[in-house]
């Protein structure tokens, strides 16, 4: 697999792309769902990748119609889908069980596309209309309330945009965040901040089980 540019934690600069540059244009065709199934932090540094050379075969949720779209662009011939990145299908979108959510944000943190609302020891919701389907939500959940669903509809260009659009939105305003005196002051080490969500996973657990131990006594 192409090592592909930092992941979460470290954001990259994401502007919106040039419409005449290679780049630009691969970036322009690829369907926005920023699932990194390519090997790469998002649909735009794949395209930067495939404009410098990188396999166009790369993205399932493009399939076979992005890799001639792909192919035309570049000058290079259609090849099969590598499936090795994952299969194509239908749209799925996320579903949140909310009664057993426990509140963690871990899902939040994920979504490369702002569609999951929420705050910290609250319920989580996912907005179905934003959701782009990438699965990036679901590894994270330590209680497996989240489900993928069909979405009962095609992913259209729109999608795209709107998804492109929010994707370049998110990555700003946590470069800004991260930029800010505030920011660098809160930064900690990847060590900390995984002892930090662990010891907020557990309490959160903690508080699940008491409210359904609660819930089992007063119906005796």
């Amino acid at each position: 697999m192409p090592k592909g540019p930092p992941k979460l934690g470290k954001i990259r600069d994401v502007s919106t792309p040039l419409p005449h540059s290679l780049a630009g244009r691969v970036d322009a065709a690829l369907p926005q769902t920023q699932c990194r199934r390519c090997g790469y932090d998002g649909c735009r540094p794949y395209a930067e990748a495939v404009a410098g050379g990188a396999a166009i075969n790369r993205c399932p949720p493009g399939a076979n119609d992005l890799i001639a779209t792909l192919a035309a662009l570049t000058g290079r011939p259609a090849i099969a889908l590598d499936r090795s990145c994952g299969e194509p299908g239908r749209l799925t979108v996320a579903r949140v069980d909310e009664a057993a959510c426990i509140g963690c944000t871990l899902c939040i943190d994920a979504c490369p596309v702002d569609a999951i609302v929420g705050a910290a020891k609250r319920m989580h919701t996912v907005l179905p209309a934003l959701c782009t389907g990438c699965e990036l939500c679901v590894p994270p959940c330590p209680v497996d309330c989240i489900a993928m669903l069909p979405a009962g509809r095609a992913w259209s260009p729109e999608d795209a945009r709107a998804a492109r659009h929010r994707y370049v939105a998110r990555n700003r305003r946590l470069a800004i965040a991260n930029a800010s005196p505030e920011g660098v002051a809160a930064s900690v080490s990847p060590d900390d901040e995984r002892i930090r969500r662990e010891a907020a996973v557990a309490a959160a657990l903690a508080r699940a089980r008491a409210r359904r131990s609660a819930f089992g006594e007063g119906r005796k």
